[in-house]
């Protein structure tokens, strides 16, 4: 049974005092959660603060939302897996679609990235997906398997339970436009099937795939109930710590 894994990635949004008040309201909010992990992702300079209030909450855990591949060096404006992990952060998004298409991130950086946070002892989150036009060429498979298998290069099976894939149809993130239940579950199964393909089935069978495209608490309860989705990369609604609770809630409903 895969946990599902709820993450709010809070993109270039809060201070560590906004942070701080999230926190507070969030937990207020949601109270005891059992059936999910949650993750929250903020800004750089909010880790610290979020680290420190949430260290007695066993739900949850704080991500990063990049990284540089090396250990230390002249990379003026770059955080490193090692400096993270000094922060007690557990998992880090890696290869955002944003980061692809406004920074100019390839597949292979993508995959430096990767191992040097499983070599760090960090969990990437392993985003994919593709354009629109993409999608209207018919190229979704195609673009899938080249992001899967080169980002995954030089990973062995044992690391494979580490890392969790974010679908990110990239038409789908920040528009309100969602893929349908149905249009996910299908990325998903293929995406599982193409680590199969690469891993075994059991390994495969072991990986979290998220969703992530414009999540809301109307549309949430559909998507978790599909048989690969097994989670969601929450941007835009986990930035109002009651909408990204309700959307925990629903989660969970769709696990009863």
């Amino acid at each position: 049974m895969r946990k599902k894994i709820l993450a709010a990635n809070w993109k270039m949004n809060l201070t560590h005092s906004e942070a701080e008040s999230y926190l507070e309201t969030f937990l207020s909010e949601i109270g005891q959660v059992n059936d999910v992990e949650i993750v929250i992702i903020p800004p750089f300079t909010a880790i610290p603060a979020l680290v420190s209030a949430s260290e007695k909450v066993a739900f949850l855990r704080i991500g990063a939302q990049n990284m540089h591949w090396e250990k230390n060096g002249a990379f003026t404006g770059e955080v490193s897996a090692t400096m993270l992990r000094a922060l007690y952060v557990k998992y880090v998004i890696i290869g955002h679609s944003e980061r692809r298409m406004l920074f100019g991130e390839t597949d292979e950086i993508v995959n430096r990235k990767v191992r040097s946070a499983l070599d760090a002892g960090l969990r990437p989150i392993l985003c994919v997906g593709e354009s629109l036009h993409e999608r209207d060429s018919g190229e979704v498979e195609e673009v899938l398997r080249r992001q899967l298998r080169k980002g995954l290069e030089n990973v062995v099976e044992k690391d494979l339970s580490e890392i969790v894939v974010a679908y990110e149809p990239c038409w789908a993130i920040g528009t309100g436009r969602s893929a349908t239940p149905v249009e996910a579950e299908q990325s998903h199964a293929f995406i599982r099937s193409d680590l199969s393909e690469l891993f075994g089935a059991t390994a495969a069978d072991r990986v979290r795939i998220q969703y992530g495209g414009s999540v809301k608490p109307e549309n949430a309860e559909d998507l978790m109930r599909q048989k690969n989705i097994d989670g969601a990369l929450i941007g835009g609604a986990s930035l109002d710590p009651r909408s990204f609770a309700r959307i925990i809630w629903r989660a969970e409903a769709a696990l009863a």
